[in-house]
């Protein structure tokens, strides 16, 4: 095999130069070669060598470089055989914006410089959590900046004593700032500090014989305190920034679970589930998530593992941040708990995650035999949402490999169907969806699901046919009194009825992808409805153009903001003056 003793990475080609696993290497030559021995580790990937058509290599100056490359490959290519972690949401920051009276709030993306943001949580309840516990003991605002300039009294939260108020001057600016420091102080993990600064505000208040604000201070150092005992890590060398990653691998899975500490603070845990992992050993499922998660979030502090990573990886990752992390193996002490805790957590969730597939498994061979099928793998269903007929929009939901698969989910805002007419939105629906099925490489349903009764599933039946598809239909109709668990099940291709027990594992899989459908058509219709009722009602006032709309919607942030601006806010506005203001603002409040 004619190839460099370079570093590099390999791309291994199958049939239609589809890519069946991308790797990289400190010796390309003897990298690629030991694939081609006669013992392979694993059964797999013995079936990987026999389908290879052909191997392309890239060459690089450095191991670092090679570890880049073949992160850039493995996302962008998603070879078959590669350990691939799924794409997630980016994590949730707490964030304390950059103004006056600076509002704490739920922050999703990408940080800038502009704020301060606090963080990253495992998910989006740790920061609610999160900032309902600030709440009680810093009482910061969380409205955003539209509903903080117009308030014209307290809102709810500052009758139980979880706001201060700001928006009403129920609260001086030196006294907010002081509050914004505080909370500060403790996000970066100095509770201690914090408590000896109440103690003393406490005692001087008591010394100038002001007992109601000594009160409010010894109300704070208890909220606190409570805090403390329930969120904070007692031992002082885990009292930073910290991850904790523990592997756990059985026959059918690998689990990956990440336990987060800030500033002392245990934030929670996330499982990963990484997909082609039984390839592989624990060792690489771990190496494969450092490289997925390091490379987008920054680096805590210290990283603690049960096994160390390689060098090269280690110093790539320190490499691209600027803070220094340790990479801590084997630890001992209160370490060494967390680790065993975060290891327990992936055993858990591997636990649950085979009960989900075993359950969800009965559920489809129950679905089966209810439909008398021999075998099916995807259903697609349909929903329509709509207001009174307005802004109608169909879903279309895909299950699939014994689960939902949200990224082939489709909306179609419906055009030809009289307002209120279901059937012909049906129709429109399945027409758009299936009219290129033979024509491009288009995945075709096994049973098409349609929330609806005969009307719909009549409607639907009748376009398939149009189409020249043979699809079996299914309708899932609800009773007059419309409670969950009193469906009627409708087969089109027998013309019957089915009516069947609430807990049946069928009808509970088809009622959770009608859910789904259901939610997902809701969720589109009332995007679709808001831009079209912003349009429409600024639409109204005369002499306002696209230009001037756009202008004020951006300003305002939204209609909303609009609404709650004063004349005199509108008249700011560049081209609107004072005559036209008071115009605009008629119309709106009519």
């Amino acid at each position: 095999m004619n190839l460099p003793h370079l570093p590099g990475v390999y791309r291994m080609l199958g049939n239609k130069d589809a890519v069946l696993y991308v790797g990289k290497a400190l010796d390309l030559k003897k990298r690629v070669s030991s694939y081609f021995q006669k013992n392979h580790p694993s059964d797999r990937i013995g079936l990987m060598v026999r389908q290879i058509a052909h191997i392309e290599v890239t060459v690089t100056r450095s191991e670092n470089e090679a570890l880049l490359l073949e992160y850039q490959l493995i996302q962008h290519l998603k070879p078959r055989y590669n350990i691939l972690f799924r794409d997630d949401k980016s994590y949730p920051y707490l964030k304390l914006s950059h103004h006056p009276w600076p509002q704490l709030s739920y922050f999703r993306g990408t940080p800038d410089k502009t704020h301060q943001y606090f963080g990253p949580f495992p998910h989006s309840h740790a920061v609610r959590s999160s900032i309902e516990t600030l709440q009680r003991v810093f009482r910061l605002r969380t409205c955003d900046d539209i509903a903080f300039l117009n308030r014209s009294r307290a809102c709810l939260l500052h009758q139980i004593q979880q706001c201060s108020a700001p928006c009403v001057k129920k609260i001086s600016s030196n006294d907010y700032q002081n509050s914004v420091k505080d909370t500060v102080l403790f996000l970066e993990g100095h509770a201690k500090v914090l408590l000896r600064n109440f103690s003393l505000r406490m005692q001087a208040a008591s010394e100038q014989l002001d007992f109601e604000k000594a009160a409010k201070w010894r109300d704070k150092i208890q909220a606190l305190t409570q805090i403390q005992a329930t969120q904070f890590v007692s031992d002082r060398t885990l009292a930073h920034h910290i991850d904790v990653v523990a592997v756990v691998a059985d026959k059918e899975a690998v689990c990956v679970n990440l336990v987060m500490i800030r500033a002392g603070r245990h934030l929670g845990d996330k499982s990963f589930f990484p997909i082609n992992a039984d390839i592989a050993t624990p060792l690489m499922s771990l190496e494969a998530f450092l490289m997925h998660h390091y490379v987008i979030h920054p680096l805590p502090d210290m990283v603690i593992l049960r096994t160390q990573a390689s060098d090269c990886l280690q110093s790539y990752l320190c490499q691209q941040w600027p803070n220094h992390c340790d990479f801590i193996a084997n630890p001992r002490g209160a370490q060494l708990v967390w680790l065993k805790m975060a290891e327990k957590n992936a055993q858990l969730a591997l636990a649950q995650r085979h009960l989900s597939v075993a359950t969800a498994k009965a559920k489809h061979a129950s679905l089966q035999s209810m439909l008398h099928l021999n075998a099916f793998n995807r259903i697609e269903c349909f929903d329509i949402s709509h207001h009174q007929g307005d802004s109608t929009v169909a879903s279309c939901v895909v299950y699939d490999k014994i689960r939902m698969q949200p990224t082939e989910y489709r909306r179609y805002h419906i055009h030809t169907a009289k307002p209120g007419d279901d059937c012909q939105a049906i129709k429109e629906a399945i027409y758009r969806r299936y009219e290129t099925v033979g024509q491009q490489d288009e995945k075709c349903p096994d049973i098409i699901l349609i929330d609806g009764g005969k009307g719909q599933t009549r409607a639907a039946k009748s376009i398939l046919s149009q189409l020249l598809l043979n699809i079996p239909v299914v309708g899932i109709a609800k009773d007059k009194s419309r409670q969950a668990g009193m469906e009627t099940i409708i087969l089109a291709e027998r013309n019957e009825k089915l009516r069947l027990p609430a807990e049946h594992l069928g009808f509970l899989l088809l009622q959770s992808i009608r859910d789904e459908a259901h939610r997902f058509a809701l969720s589109g219709h009332r995007i679709w409805h808001a831009k079209t009722h912003i349009t429409s009602t600024l639409e109204k006032v005369q002499y306002i153009g696209s230009k001037r709309r756009q202008r004020l919607l951006t300003h305002f942030k939204g209609l909303n903001g609009v609404m709650a601006a004063s004349i005199d806010d509108l008249a700011n506005i560049d081209s609107i003056g004072s005559v036209l203001a008071e115009k605009i603002y008629q119309v709106l409040h009519e």
